[in-house]
C-alpha cells in the first residue's frame, strides 16, 4: 500500500496532500512514497526537488521511499525513468491504442485560435489518427518531428472515487486524443503517472481534486496496458478564507515562508486539516500521532476547504506551550532561544546569566500561552528579558515622587525570600505595598517598577516580568534606576 505524491517547490495545498497521505499510509501499515514529476522540461525550478524533501522532513512527515531516501522501485525521478514511458508507448502503439501525431505547433495553434473566434472549447481534431501506415513509416524515415497520442474511446467512463463516490466523465467528448509523450521523448503526466503506479505498485492514490476529471483517462490507459489501477481519492482544493484559489503568486503560502518565519511545523499540519475534512471533530493543539489516529478518508467531503490563517497565531500559542510543557522537546527550545538571543543581541547582552537553561526555562514557563513563537520573544516588547534598560530616576518621579518608598519596599519583600512562589503570589504582596504609599495608586507603583525594570510602558505584568528576571535581578535593576 503506497501513496505517492509530487510537487515543485512545497505550498500549502502540497503540504496538505503530502499529509493525507502520510495520515492513510501510516493508519494502513503502507508505505509513503514521495515520486519527483518533472517531465515538464520547461517548469522546473532549481532546488525544487531538494526544498520539497526538506520540507517534508521538517514537518515531520518524511516520506518512507524517495529519491534522497532510496527504496525497492527507484529511480523516484521521472526523468530518470524515460525507458520505461517508452517501452510503455511502444506497446501502446502495437497494439493499435496509440499513434504517432506529425501536426505541426502552428497547425495546433491555429486549431486554437479558431475554437476561440467561434466560442468552442479548443481540442486536436485526432487528425493523425487515420494516417495511412505507410504514410507514417514515410514521415519517420523523413525524420518528421511527432508526439505519440493515446486514443480514446468514446463513451462515460465510471469509477468509484475514494471521496468523489460513483463519478463519470467522457474524456472523448470534450477533447481530442492526449499527448502521452512528447517530442522531446519525455511524457506527459498522464502515460508517466500511470507506469509509475503500475511499476512502483501503487495501491491507492490521493491527489487535488483538480485531476479529477482527467481519472477516465487514466483508467483508459491502465486498460489499454492490461494493468489493475490504483484506487483513487481526489482531494477537495484548500482555498483561502474568502474562497479565492491559494495562488504561488502570493509568496506566503509556502511552507519554507512559515519555517523562516518561526511557525513550528505541528502548528501548519494542525491548521491544514483543521481547514478541511477527514476526522469526526476537530480541536486545536492536534499532534501527528493524533492525526494519524484519528484520520478517516470517509469523512473528506467534496466541498473546497478554506484556510483562515488569521488563526495562525492562534494555533501556534497551543503548540508552543505544548512543546514548553514537554520536558524533552522543551530542551530543545531552550537550545533555540539561546542560539536566537546570541545571533539578536549578542554583545548587548548585560548579564551572560540570561543565556543560561535555567532562565530560559523560566522565561518559556511564564509566556507560554502568551507567545506565538520563539522569535516574538526578541521583539521590541521582551527586549528587558535579556537587555538591562537605561532609565533614569528623574524618569521614575515623574511617574511618583515616592519612588524610593516602592523601590525599598521591593527590594525589601525580595529579601524575604518567599515572594517568588508564583504571579498570583507575588501581585498581592505588590498590591500590599501599594497600600502603604501615600501618594501612589497601584497603578502608579505598577508603572514605576515597570518602567524601571523594562523601561517599557506595556508588556507582560510586573508580577511576571519581576519572576522572569529572578530575585537578584529586581534587585539589581532598581538599585540602578535609582542611582543613575
Amino acid at each position: 500500500m503506497s501513496p505517492a505524491v509530487g510537487a515543485r517547490f512545497l505550498h500549502l495545498g502540497g503540504l496538505r496532500t503530502a499529509l493525507y497521505n502520510y495520515l492513510f499510509a501510516k493508519q494502513r501499515g503502507g508505505t509513503f512514497i514521495l515520486r519527483l514529476e518533472d517531465t515538464d522540461q520547461s517548469r522546473l525550478i532549481p532546488g525544487a526537488a531538494d526544498d520539497i524533501e526538506d520540507m517534508l522532513e521538517w514537518a515531520g512527515i518524511p516520506p518512507d521511499e524517495s529519491r534522497r531516501r532510496g527504496g525497492g522501485y527507484g529511480p523516484y525521478v521521472q526523468s530518470e525513468r524515460l525507458q520505461l514511458y517508452s517501452q510503455a508507448a511502444s506497446v501502446l502503439l502495437q497494439t493499435g491504442h496509440a499513434y504517432y501525431c506529425f501536426c505541426s505547433n502552428q497547425r495546433l495553434d491555429l486549431l486554437k485560435r479558431e475554437a476561440q473566434r467561434s466560442g468552442q472549447v479548443p481540442r486536436y481534431d485526432n487528425r493523425c489518427r487515420e494516417l495511412p501506415p505507410e504514410q507514417v513509416q514515410q514521415k519517420l524515415a523523413q525524420g518528421v518531428p511527432c508526439v505519440i497520442r493515446f486514443k480514446l474511446v468514446s463513451g462515460p467512463e465510471m469509477f468509484q472515487d475514494l471521496v468523489f463516490s460513483w463519478t463519470r466523465h467522457d474524456p472523448a467528448a470534450v477533447e481530442g486524443d492526449p499527448v502521452i509523450l512528447k517530442a522531446d521523448g519525455f511524457p506527459t503526466y498522464h502515460l508517466a503517472s500511470v507506469v509509475d503506479d503500475h511499476a512502483m505498485r501503487i495501491s491507492h492514490v490521493l491527489r487535488g481534486s483538480e485531476w479529477l476529471i482527467s481519472t477516465a483517462k487514466h483508467l483508459q490507459l491502465f486498460r489499454a496496458l492490461r494493468w489493475t489501477p490504483p484506487a483513487y481519492a481526489h482531494l477537495p482544493l484548500l482555498l483561502n478564507r474568502d474562497g479565492t484559489k491559494l495562488s504561488k503568486r502570493q509568496g506566503d503560502i509556502f511552507v519554507q515562508r512559515f519555517r523562516e518565519q518561526g511557525v513550528l511545523p505541528e502548528t501548519l499540519l494542525d491548521i491544514v486539516t483543521h481547514a478541511g475534512s477527514g476526522f469526526s471533530d476537530n480541536w486545536i493543539g492536534r499532534r501527528l500521532d493524533e492525526l494519524v489516529c484519528k484520520f478517516n478518508i470517509s469523512k473528506i467531503t467534496t466541498h473546497s476547504a478554506l484556510l483562515d490563517l488569521d488563526k495562525l497565531d492562534e494555533f501556534s500559542r497551543v503548540h508552543l506551550q505544548h512543546r514548553i510543557e514537554d520536558e524533552e522537546r522543551c530542551a530543545v527550545l531552550r537550545d533555540e532561544l539561546r542560539q536566537q538571543v546570541l545571533h539578536t543581541h549578542g554583545s548587548r547582552i548585560s548579564d551572560s546569566t540570561v543565556l543560561e537553561p535555567h532562565y530560559m526555562q523560566r522565561v518559556l514557563q511564564l509566556r507560554k500561552g502568551h507567545v506565538c513563537s520563539l522569535r516574538e520573544l526578541l521583539n521590541d516588547t521582551h527586549t528587558y528579558l535579556w537587555i538591562r534598560p537605561q532609565v533614569t530616576r528623574q524618569q521614575l518621579q515623574e511617574v511618583s515622587a515616592e519612588v524610593d518608598d516602592i523601590a525599598a519596599a521591593v527590594i525589601q519583600l525580595v529579601a524575604s525570600g518567599d515572594s517568588f512562589e508564583s504571579t498570583e503570589h507575588l501581585n498581592t504582596e505588590l498590591k500590599l505595598i501599594a497600600c502603604r504609599l501615600k501618594h501612589t495608586k497601584y497603578s502608579g507603583a505598577m508603572r514605576v517598577l515597570r518602567l524601571a525594570l523594562s523601561a517599557q510602558q506595556q508588556g507582560p505584568s510586573v508580577a511576571e516580568m519581576m519572576l522572569s528576571l529572578g530575585e537578584q535581578e529586581v534587585c539589581v535593576r532598581l538599585q540602578k534606576a535609582l542611582e543613575h
